[in-house]
């Protein structure tokens, strides 16, 4: 039976994702919403994505969720939710590794193709930033309803208060996260560091 060892590198760019995944969320404009709560743009979610797609599904899920946690614990009101973030943005790894790691197999002849690698790359973070933004505007219901106390009514006002900022940092991470993956691929392939 053959072992697998986790390598001391594939250690460290798991914690250099987490902390540019802290750092990516921690660049945002947050607005208010009358209902209740707050929304905002930000970059976090293109660095889960690049984690996803670099990592893998495992180790992208522990760099997205981490860094989005740590971030959480930057603000006193995120931190109650903290371990809602760690599941949700690990989903976001995990959901864009997989689908990185299975659409290789569909484009095998292409492999060193760049559009080849673009284009799984842009399917991979749409899959992960439709799975994020699903869970998130559930969380944000389901809040909503449990700890606020609104109707069902107020709680979809919320969520479509949250759906613009949700819908440009998706956008955004879709857009971005590929041409980096293939950037930053082409380069450690170049130097003989790959992950």
């Amino acid at each position: 039976m053959k072992q697998k060892t986790i390598s001391t590198k594939r250690i460290v760019v798991t914690a250099l994702m987490a902390a540019l995944t802290v750092a990516g969320s921690a660049i945002r404009v947050t607005l208010p919403i009358d209902i209740g709560g707050n929304t905002a743009f930000h970059l976090g979610n293109i660095m889960c994505a690049l984690s996803g797609l670099l990592l893998g599904p495992w180790y992208g899920a522990l760099a997205a969720g981490i860094g989005s946690m740590i971030y959480d614990f930057t603000n006193p009101l995120y931190i109650a939710e903290s371990w809602i973030t760690l599941l949700t943005k690990g989903a976001y790894g995990l959901v864009a590794g997989l689908v990185f790691l299975y659409a290789s197999k569909l484009f095998k002849k292409q492999e060193n193709a760049v559009w080849a690698a673009y284009v799984r790359a842009a399917i991979a973070t749409t899959a992960g930033a439709v799975t994020y933004a699903l869970l998130y505007l559930a969380k944000s219901y389901i809040k909503g309803i449990v700890v606020s106390g609104l109707t069902h009514d107020a709680a979809m006002l919320t969520l479509a208060a949250k759906l613009p900022a949700t819908i440009f940092n998706g956008v955004v991470a879709i857009i971005f996260a590929p041409i980096l993956i293939v950037a930053i691929r082409a380069a450690l392939k170049k130097n003989h560091l790959e992950i």
